[in-house]
């Protein structure tokens, strides 16, 4: 399904409501004048408000799937519709805002 490429500046987050930031972006191709992401590389969550009784605030998320079709320095590109996995919780995260120029597949 086609989607919006992900961009160091979109708004990911949590199921929390924890901020997501991507540890690597990919910086040789850009969208809106930010740095792409790649699906290898996981995101950083700071702020999850989820208790450490209940299994501890998400502190990383790794995607599990990204684009078909698309890809950067031979690694597929995140789409608005790529799910991700929250560690240690299991959550998935919540992508709310992306750029609105390039798509992907």
């Amino acid at each position: 399904m086609p989607g919006y490429l992900l961009h160091q500046g979109a708004t990911v987050l949590c199921t929390h409501g924890g901020q997501a930031q991507p540890a690597v972006p990919y910086p040789r191709v850009r969208v809106s004048g930010q740095p792409i992401v790649t699906q290898p590389n996981p995101y950083l969550v700071a702020g999850c408000p989820f208790p450490p009784v209940a299994g501890g605030p998400c502190v990383t998320a790794q995607w599990v799937t990204g684009a078909v079709r698309v890809r950067a320095g031979g690694l597929p590109v995140l789409l608005q519709d790529s799910q991700a996995i929250c560690a240690p919780t299991g959550t998935p995260v919540n992508i709310v805002v992306t750029q609105i120029r390039v798509k992907g597949m």
